[in-house]
């Protein structure tokens, strides 16, 4: 990243003159890496050169590039800087940013693991497909509706490689417990239940405080509303943290925790035949009217498939509370429950139970439906992008999850059942909760200038 000749601009110098214009024009900066050199598609050197975008907790997740024999950490990006300095010791000294747009426009990034708060999922997902990034993108996916679908036509547009950080589907229990499912084991299913952590009341506003030094807030905060600085607003490293439970950030545990337990639900949806969503959807659920944090920390959603299939989405505590009526095979504190005609499966991420036990002998070879077997989500990414094959967690599939749980808090929010229309992808026969489908986002991050850029 050093200038080659003396009249000739510096890749970085350019990019921060770019930046500069980009930004007095009103309109994020995004250069695609043929502007600089190299394809952006073959990594000359046979590894897959990775930038993570986002150093805090989830980012920490990312070290496992470092340890790949296929890849190499060559970027760490972040607005805080104590954060990406850290990163940067941590992986042998690379590339750091504050901004990811000079990631994006790196010739010498093949691919990005998107790891930011929730509310700059999206966004960046779909500047790194126009870029020609291959992206590991978090879960969950977007903090609307509207942000998913827009972010599966671009990457669609673009053929860009995407995976999905619900771990899930590279756990060995997982996939033999879904694969019962699917071979019969449990006979006809007959109805499905989710659970997933609760969500978290609380955190202040006040006191009111200056940002810290090396902390670019503005960049932080992005397409989110400006609201001042304060602790508990978005530098807690705990699950207390704000990022988790602002609405102006996320729409909580229904889809930050949820986005597990619905990822291996449509795991056995996209695979059994049947890849559409529940069409209706109508629950009960507990939004905090007192402190900083405002999404849902209980929800019991009823959903129906179009069949008729009924779905039960539930917090863990609702779970615990009302799971012993419902079924005896809810317990824990997250799951995913399939009850056939002939018994039941439950898989998590702690492990598997079924009924009668003695189905969990023939998980080794439950029959001639198979699933892709992968021993680590982002191993599989690395190998996928290297070899030109989609990853084991599609975008395609990441979106119908997340609608599933953003219909599930706009039931809730509203009050009244919701009614999808999986042809039209929209919400209908309510207008108000139709509108819901769509959050503003600040300029110059609206969806709009995105896809401009």
């Amino acid at each position: 990243m050093t200038t080659t000749s003396p009249t000739r601009l510096s890749r970085r110098t350019f990019l921060r003159t770019s930046s500069a214009l980009a930004a007095a024009a009103g309109f994020p900066l995004i250069v695609p890496s043929s502007v600089l050199g190299g394809d952006g598609k073959t990594p000359p050197s046979g590894k897959l050169r990775v930038a993570l975008i986002g150093c805090g907790g989830r980012g920490g997740y990312g070290e496992r590039y470092g340890r790949h024999e296929k890849s190499q950490i060559v970027a760490v990006c972040d607005p805080n800087r104590a954060r990406r300095e850290a990163a940067k010791q941590k992986y042998g000294g690379c590339a750091d940013f504050n901004d990811f747009r000079e990631v994006l426009a790196d010739p010498g990034v093949d691919a990005v693991h998107i790891a930011t708060a929730d509310h700059w999922h999206v966004p960046i997902s779909i500047l790194a497909a126009k870029a020609g990034k291959a992206m590991y993108t978090e879960k969950p996916l977007g903090i609307s509706i509207e942000q998913d679908l827009k972010a599966r036509a671009i990457a669609d547009t673009y053929g860009a490689a995407f995976q999905y950080g619900a771990q899930q589907r590279s756990i060995q229990h997982v996939r033999m417990g879904i694969e019962l499912v699917l071979n019969g084991h449990i006979g006809d299913v007959k109805a499905v239940h989710v659970w997933a952590p609760k969500g978290e009341s609380g955190g202040s506003a006040t006191p009111e405080l200056p940002v810290p030094e090396g902390f670019d807030y503005e960049m932080w905060l992005g397409p989110a509303p400006r609201k001042p600085f304060c602790h508990d607003r978005c530098l807690v490293q705990s699950g207390r943290n704000g990022i988790y439970h602002i609405y102006d950030y996320a729409i909580g545990f229904i889809a930050g925790w949820g986005a597990h337990p619905m990822d291996m639900l449509q795991w056995w949806a996209d695979n059994a035949g049947r890849p559409a969503i529940p069409v209706r959807y109508e629950g009960t659920g507990t939004v905090p009217t007192e402190g900083l944090f405002d999404t849902l920390t209980h929800w019991n959603v009823t959903a129906t498939y179009a069949d008729g299939l009924p779905l039960r989405f539930m917090d863990s505590q609702t779970a615990a509370a009302v799971g012993p009526t419902l079924h005896p095979g809810i317990e824990g504190g997250h799951g995913t429950l399939f009850v056939g005609s002939e018994g039941w499966v439950r898989v998590s991420r702690d492990g598997w139970k079924a009924f009668p036990e003695a189905l969990l002998q023939k998980g080794k070879d439950p029959g001639p439906k198979r699933l892709e077997v992968s021993r680590d989500q982002i191993d599989n990414f690395i190998e996928s992008v290297l070899a030109k094959r989609r990853p084991i967690d599609d975008l395609h599939s990441a979106v119908r999850s997340d609608i599933a749980c953003h219909l599930s808090d706009i039931a809730i929010r509203t009050g009244r059942p919701v009614t999808w229309d999986p042809a039209k992808e929209t919400i209908v026969g309510d207008p108000d909760a139709a509108r819901r489908m769509s959050r503003p986002m600040r300029d110059p991050w609206s969806l709009d200038r995105i896809l401009k850029a």
